[in-house]
């Protein structure tokens, strides 16, 4: 089993004007630390307008930056914002392949519809239309990374003609897909479509098992790739605050987690939520005692506590942990003591113990993923003589004041 990083970017209330600018060093030279110390993954949020829960509106620009000050880590979007009323699909392509190519291609391709009222109506997308523009938005952008033209899209929600999209992503045909799930038939759904899932639903191990078993059957039986490729792979978020004192443990990240979910139910199930003025910590604080403090079963303890805790997940089947150690109020310093003490009394058994694994896992898929591959219906590149040619907007007009005038004449 591999671990990664999450990274949403809080910044609770109250801020002063060097509150994100802290945050977001802070998190770059977190980035730094887990490829220093052999952490596989670290993922970028990508939200707007929710305020205190992410302020990471630009991961693009964030994973950048983490791309220059790294050498090994996997750089992941955790998600981009698919529907086109956020990101138009030639706009996520060019991004996701010059990350890739700055990275030495080291990218992930986490995708997601967004599903809170504060992003959705902030950009005019309808609810009922949501999917709609996922599913297109991805097939085509895909599309858009892999083909040499892009042979140009009419569909509901975005149209575009024949382009050619530079650059290129460095992986083949475009870095490895993902779909956020937040429940049990999103997994499955991620299976159908070829996707890793991505699951936010902190689910038990006991549990966890029977997701896995019912997303590997998708993938061996059901799967019809949405992209040009497949990526097996299950990954589950949740906290991380480790201390050889579990009790200290809990003090340092335990509140940090809760405020995490708080946030997220406020913004996603049960809150109101006035922009600009909101207090979002103030109310978090007003409902602390109602919440159970977190504790192993959400990465929060001993590193005896979470090598128990996470070895039923690795039975299980689950391939990547994802941590969100800057969460809530936790301190920089805490996040960096929690991240060394994992990666020196954790990490090392589920390393030695990964690359069998996924030696086996590759044998035993291989011919599923190549059954996949051919239920994919392709459609073939354009000829050269099929590829329309662009004049430049002087040359037409040029040519059209030579038909104005010889129309005069």
């Amino acid at each position: 089993m591999q671990f990664g990083t999450f990274y949403p970017l809080q910044i609770p209330r109250p801020w002063d004007e060097g509150s994100e600018v802290e945050a977001y060093r802070n998190a770059l030279a977190q980035v730094e630390l887990c490829d220093r110390l052999g952490f596989s993954h670290a993922w970028a949020m990508e939200h707007h307008f929710l305020e205190e829960y992410s302020h990471s509106s630009a991961p693009e620009i964030f994973l950048a930056a983490c791309s220059q000050i790294t050498r090994q880590i996997r750089l992941g979007h955790g998600v981009v914002l698919m529907p086109s009323g956020y990101n138009h699909p030639a706009r996520v392509a060019e991004k996701l392949a010059a990350l890739d190519v700055i990275s030495n291609g080291r990218v992930e391709w986490g995708t997601g519809e967004g599903s809170s009222a504060m992003e959705l109506e902030g950009f005019n997308i309808a609810l009922a239309s949501k999917r709609t523009q996922w599913e297109e938005s991805v097939i085509e952008c895909a599309r858009m990374l892999a083909l040499d033209p892009y042979p140009g899209f009419q569909g509901t929600s975005f149209t575009m003609p024949c382009r050619n999209v530079v650059p290129k992503p460095l992986q083949k045909p475009h870095p490895p897909l993902w779909l956020a799930c937040s429940n049990r038939e999103s997994i499955k759904r991620a299976a159908r479509l070829g996707m890793g899932a991505m699951t936010f639903a902190f689910v038990d191990p006991d549990d966890a098992r029977e997701w896995v078993d019912d997303y590997y059957r998708i993938i061996k039986e059901e799967c019809v790739p949405i992209g040009g490729a497949v990526n097996a792979n299950i990954m589950m978020v949740t906290g991380l605050s480790v201390h050889n004192d579990p009790a200290e443990a809990v003090r340092r990240g335990g509140d940090g987690f809760n405020f995490f979910n708080y946030a997220l139910h406020h913004f996603y199930a049960f809150g109101s939520y006035k922009p600009g003025r909101t207090d979002l910590w103030k109310e978090y604080e007003a409902a602390r005692e109602k919440i159970p403090m977190a504790g192993p079963e959400r990465g929060i303890g001993s590193p005896s506590d979470l090598r128990k805790y996470l070895r039923r997940f690795e039975a299980a089947g689950v391939d990547q942990i994802a941590f969100i150690p800057q969460c809530g109020r936790v301190t920089h310093e805490h996040v960096c003591e929690s991240l060394m003490l994992f990666a020196s009394a954790v990490m090392p058994e589920f390393r030695d113990r990964h690359e069998a694994r996924e030696k086996q896992k590759a044998t035993e898929l291989a011919p599923f993923l190549d059954a996949a591959l051919e239920r994919k219906q392709r459609t073939d590149p354009l000829k050269d003589e099929e590829i329309p040619a662009v004049a430049a907007l002087g040359r037409r007009i040029t040519e059209q004041g030579r038909i104005s005038k010889a129309s005069q004449a």
